[in-house]
Formats: structure tokens, sequence, C-alpha cells
């Protein structure tokens, strides 16, 4: 959601993360399942096709497939290049980075216990192709000319032009490979049934139309890179934070993470000489404000640029968040390469008088009247202060009369599809840990955020140009004149980067390889150890 030669440094701080020994009480689960706790919601309702790789296209539900469906490749533990799991080898087989060629491994079945083949890898990479949905992952795969097979092992992918970034590309569940006997080439499988080739088979346990428990089992036909730590791990859906960490505390569940708040965060790491690890971790995880670059309120680029000129970061993520996150000035995390401080250097420390001025310059009246928009249940209960802050910070500079409002993400996102929402907070948990995953999802033709803002210089030649090395010190140069693009117009707004946390009880083993540099779990890293 790496290649040949580049290096990732908050990938390598998830090498050493940090433990902090905390309070707590309960059984720790004892043997059997290990319980994971997460306050991601699966609705049917909404989204009823939510774990097909055609339409899933969030966290949430990358953390089921990224179980259940193989991909070629995968990213280590660590972080790094992609490393071969459903391929035997992989690699580029010409200069220009435009044709990629990957072997199978012998002997992959499906979980059912059916051959797995080339034709099936071709088969669901242009089944994502041909559907196309709207919300889905077609932008990570939309550069591929052809797939060719020959024989039952290897597949070779033909790209439309050069791209470096295509390894990491396959290495998702946008690539993951489906048994064509449950997916229809041409429609989406509705429901929670995966099935797939992964280390675990899945068996969902629903209430209504949501999704309670997923049951993850061993898969005994597996074939792969990945070695299993446990036979089964089940995940456990909570309506809250507050309700996951009391589970956490009575024995309920032994591990969680995604999303706790901040004061979770920081009541665990006080707590000390009990049975509960808190572990923290280098994130890639970003916050932001986009726009709707055609609606009246913000459609003068003075608006958005004043925007970026009064909005303290350093005071938001200190009174929200504390420590568990940073200040971002790009879009571009500060631990991925090619990174600059793009906003701070263009505007420099938050200034009214700056502000002013620019809305002067332009003849924006003032106070410009503005509501900014947040989702109420997707990034976690300090969504709602941290848009409070944003208020009180805009209205405050005299400039701004900024109301807000919270709506449900299942309404919310349909709601910013269809660009009914002038002003929007959204987060970004990376397909893969490269500068261009950054970018190109915002930027580029048919991107995430539906937005109507085009550059064709970011376009047709600094992305293109970006794609075109595989060292990806060389890309840094296009990268950083797309984050100077991105800070003159601001068609998005970046505020903060964030950190990852898992709690745990001390006799669960793998915690610290929980979660890889995407944000992504990673299950059956887990087993069961010896508690303090």
């Amino acid at each position: 959601m790496n290649r040949r030669t580049w290096a990732l440094s908050a990938a390598i701080g998830l090498l050493a993360p940090v433990l902090a020994a905390c309070g707590g009480s309960g059984s720790g689960g004892g043997g059997g399942a290990i319980v994971v706790g997460t306050t991601d919601r699966f609705s049917a309702k909404q989204a009823p096709a939510l774990f097909d790789p055609a339409y899933a296209y969030d966290a949430g539900s990358w953390n089921i497939l990224r179980q259940t469906v193989q991909s070629l490749l995968h990213l280590p533990r660590g972080g790094g290049e992609p490393e071969p799991e459903a391929a035997e080898q992989c690699g580029f087989t010409d200069t220009g980075s435009e044709r990629y060629e990957c072997t199978l491994r012998e002997g992959l079945k499906f979980s059912d216990g059916s051959s797995l083949s080339a034709e099936h890898v071709k088969y669901s990479i242009d089944r994502v192709r041909t559907i196309k949905d709207e919300n889905g992952p077609l932008n990570l795969l939309a550069g591929i000319d052809t797939i060719e097979v020959q024989g039952d092992r290897k597949v070779i992918f033909h790209l439309e032009e050069p791209d470096a970034t295509f390894p990491q590309k396959l290495a998702t569940p946008a690539a993951g490979i489906v048994n064509p006997k449950a997916y229809d080439a041409k429609k989406l499988r509705e429901g929670f049934s995966v099935d797939g080739s992964g280390p675990y088979s899945l068996k969902a346990e629903v209430k209504g139309d949501e999704l309670v428990k997923a049951v993850f089992t061993k898969n005994p036909h597996y074939k792969g890179a990945l070695k299993t730590k446990s036979d089964k791990i089940e995940l456990r859906s909570f309506a809250d934070t507050d309700a996951m960490g009391k589970a956490l505390k009575d024995g309920g569940i032994d591990l969680m993470t995604r999303t706790m708040s901040p004061e979770q965060i920081e009541q665990l790491s006080k707590e000390s000489g009990g049975d509960i690890d808190l572990v923290e971790m280098a994130g890639l995880e970003i916050r932001y404000l986009a726009f709707d670059t055609t609606a009246p309120s913000v459609r003068s680029k003075a608006v958005r640029q004043a925007m970026a000129q009064v909005i303290d970061r350093e005071k938001l993520v200190s009174k929200v968040y504390g420590t568990t996150a940073e200040p971002l000035y790009s879009l571009v995390p500060a631990t991925v390469i090619g990174h600059t401080n793009a906003f701070l250097n263009t505007y420099g420390k938050p200034s009214v008088d700056d502000a002013r001025a620019t809305l002067a310059k332009a003849d924006v009246p003032t106070p410009a009247k503005l509501t900014l928009h947040y989702t109420t249940d997707h990034y976690g209960p300090a969504t709602k202060g941290e848009f409070e802050m944003l208020r009180a910070q805009l209205n405050d500079s005299g400039l701004f009369d900024v109301t807000i409002k919270g709506t449900a993400w299942d309404t919310y996102r349909a709601a910013q599809r269809d660009r009914e929402l002038p002003v929007f907070g959204m987060g970004w948990f990376p397909d893969f840990p490269d500068a261009d995953n950054f970018l190109a999802p915002f930027l580029d033709e048919d991107n995430f955020l539906h937005s109507p803002y085009v550059n064709q210089a970011i376009r047709k030649q600094h992305i293109p140009q970006s794609r075109r090395e595989a060292d990806r010190i060389t890309a840094a140069d296009s990268i950083e004149k797309i984050q100077d693009i991105v800070a003159r117009d601001v068609p998005v707004l970046p505020l903060w980067q964030g950190k990852q946390y898992v709690a745990a009880r001390d006799n669960v083993t793998g915690v610290e390889w929980a979660l890889n540099s995407s944000s992504n779990l990673q299950l059956w890293e887990l087993g069961r150890g010896v508690g303090k």
C-alpha cells in the first residue's frame, strides 16, 4: 500500500519498537485463539462487496484480505523491497521498467484444495481492471497494458509506461489472487466470504448486516513465504475505543490496535508492572484537509492559501494528539524518501497578517464562510476535537466564519466522492511506503479523492518521471517539485503524521511485527509465549 535500491527510515523504525509495561487485569485469554480487537466496522448494508479485492480499498478491509488472499509479492515484516510470496521470483526483464515477469511457486493451491496457476493470477488482476469499481483500487493497476501467461507458472506484465513502483503495487490486495469458482469475472462478490490462497481461511460471524467477528483458521494448503505462528486468530469489531480497551483489561481480547484514542495511549504508557504491553512503532498514517476546488467557497486559491497560513499544526497536534502525532508540512511523510517541508518553506510559521494580505490581494471578502466536514466514526474519537481546534484557529483569526459538521463514514465517503463537500478531512494509510503513493492517489487522473484539481505538469511530467527511477533517491527531484506545486495551489492541506500503537498481553509474541510500515495487520506473526 520498495524496490531495488531504496531504503525507508520509517520501516527501519519498525525494527526497534518501544515497549512500555502497562497495568491490566484478567486472564490474558489463556490458550486457544489469539483475539485481536479493532474499531473498524464492516457493514454489508453500505458496502455490500467490502471484501472483494475489486472493491476493497480501505485499511480495515485490506486487513482481512492480507490474511486470506495471496499476492505475487509481499512487503517484508520490517519494510524494504517487496519479496516473493505466491511467486518464486519476480523482476523487470528490461532496462526501462516496462516488462515485469513473475514465476509462481510450484504446487500452489486455493484454500479449497484446487490448483492455482498463472491463468488465475491473470484472471484476478484483469477482473479488477474489468469491473473498474469507482470505490476500488483500480488506480494501482491502471498502468498495466496487457498480461501474458506462459505455461502454468509464468506471468508477464507489459506496462503502458515505465513504473519502478509496480512491484509494490503487486504486493497489495488490489493484485490479490482469487478463486474464479467464487468470483465472477464481471461482477463484484457480495457478502463477507473470501476464497483465496493466503495463510488463513476466513469464517465470518455476522449480526444483522455487520461482521462482528472474523475467525482466521490456518490454511493447510497454503504455500508461500509467510510463517504462521498460530493456528487460529479472531478479529473482533468494537463500537468504540472504550469498549475495546475494557475488553483488553478484562481479558476478553489479547491485543488491540486501530484505533486507540490518544488518552488510552497516554494512560497505557504511564502504567507499569502489569501484564499489558504498549508497543510504539513508526507510522506513515497522514491526515489532511481536501478541497473541491470548483466549490464557490474555496474556488479562490487565496482562500486555501490563507487557511494554510493561519492553521497552527504544532498547537493542533499538541492539544489534540499529544505525543502520538507530529505536524506534517507535505503530503509525503517526513520519514519517506523525497519528503520536503513544502508548506513550511512556502508560508513560514502561522501568520494571520500574511493570511489577511493574501485574501486582500485576491479581493476575497472577510470573514470567508466555510463548513469543515469530518467523519465521526472512521479515524478515531479524537477527530471531533481536531476539527473543533481547526474551527477555533480559523475563527480566532477574524478572517473566517467556520462551522464544522460530522457525518458517519458510510454517508461521508459517498458525499465526498460525489463532490458534495467543499472542504473535508481525510486520512491516508499508504498502499505501499513510497512517496508516489502519497501523491498520485490525490493528484493523478482518476484519483482517490475524485478531485477536480488538475495540474498538467504533475500528471504529464513529474509523476511519470519519478516512476522511471528505480533508485528512489534519484526520483526525489520530481517528487520535490510536486510537493512545491501542491503547497502553492493547495488542493489539499496536510496536517499531521501519526505513530502506530499496539497494546497486547505480555504472553502474546510477535507483537512488534503485528503492523507493517503501511499500517496493515500481519496476524500470522502473532503467537503464544510466556508472560511476565
